[in-house]
């Protein structure tokens, strides 16, 4: 019999929300080494038992993160879809979108690496990894990934060096962490470049998608317009989202949206704010115009989430 689990487990980066830093001791407890790992990403083995830890926060966790799968199953509630991942598939967590784990198989095992927003966006290799269709940091199309098998394992591999090195007293552990974060994801890049037939894109469109992705933290709650974004890139509302159409499959809107309803659900469910209160944090221009937008994008009205 497989558990159900309810939780939200990666999503956006925003105020009032988990830190990598702050939400790791919580989702790893007491296998989380007291010092000299580096704040800026972790990555640890998990099973069903551990998943079910996520349920001790009452928020959303500002990260990216690669979900490898080596035994059993877990299904996800991704972005209005539900996928479920066997051994050898890879799921990549972006920011922005929301994800549910809603069951695992009892002997589900697989390994997570994990990447605060600094730590994911200053990857050296980002600008490669722009190329990649299917990596969700830049591409959402398609989160889910089924590797070769010898693939997986080394993935697999690279993880547990990872996992070796943060439980390790080594006098450079931070650079070695970083060094072999960066060499995973160009294994990664170099499988998926191996696998996938993917459109090539200028370093011209690789910058201003990548900018957009940095501005958006900073400004999505009273910025919900393309001039806006287009104006900070130096670039025109028309090419602004002809890049991200080209890049990601997705408009910036779909990307504001996201964030802000990420946002407005972490609010409804954590603070004692009122409806009129979160419309009026979030910008909007009245309580019914955010009630119409949430509701739209949710499927259930404010109060009526709230109330869940």
């Amino acid at each position: 019999m497989s558990e159900t689990i309810q939780l939200t487990f990666i999503c956006i980066f925003a105020l009032d929300m988990y830190t990598l830093n702050e939400y790791l001791p919580i989702f790893v407890g007491k296998d989380l080494p007291e010092k000299g790992w580096d704040d800026g990403m972790y990555c640890l083995e998990t099973n069903a038992s551990k998943i079910l830890r996520a349920n001790l926060t009452q928020g959303f966790v500002s990260c990216f993160a690669f979900m490898l799968v080596d035994k059993g199953w877990m299904t996800i509630h991704y972005n209005g879809r539900e996928l479920t991942l066997h051994p050898s598939d890879l799921y990549t967590y972006s920011p922005c979108l929301p994800v549910t784990v809603t069951a695992t198989s009892d002997d589900f095992h697989g390994y997570c690496l994990m990447a605060d927003e600094h730590a994911a966006i200053d990857a050296p290799v980002l600008h490669d990894l722009v190329h990649i269709a299917t990596l969700p940091v830049v591409q959402l199309r398609e989160p889910k990934q089924t590797l070769p098998d010898d693939a997986a394992r080394h993935l697999a591999e690279k993880m547990c060096e990872i996992i070796h090195y943060q439980h390790s007293d080594h006098i450079y552990k931070g650079e070695v962490l970083r060094m072999l974060y960066a060499i995973f994801l160009l294994d990664l890049q170099n499988v998926q470049d191996r696998t996938i037939v993917h459109r090539q894109l200028s370093q011209r469109v690789e910058d201003i998608f990548i900018g957009f992705i940095r501005l958006l933290p900073d400004h999505f709650i009273e910025h919900h317009d393309i001039p806006f974004y287009a104006s900070r890139l130096c670039i025109s509302p028309v090419y602004l989202s002809r890049v991200v159409r080209q890049v990601s499959g997705r408009t910036v809107i779909d990307y504001i949206n996201y964030m802000l309803l990420m946002e407005a659900s972490f609010l409804l469910r954590t603070s004692k704010m009122s409806i009129a209160q979160i419309s009026n944090r979030l910008h909007f221009s009245d309580t019914s115009s955010f009630s119409k937008f949430f509701s739209r994008m949710k499927g259930l009205s404010p109060r009526e989430y709230r109330e869940l």
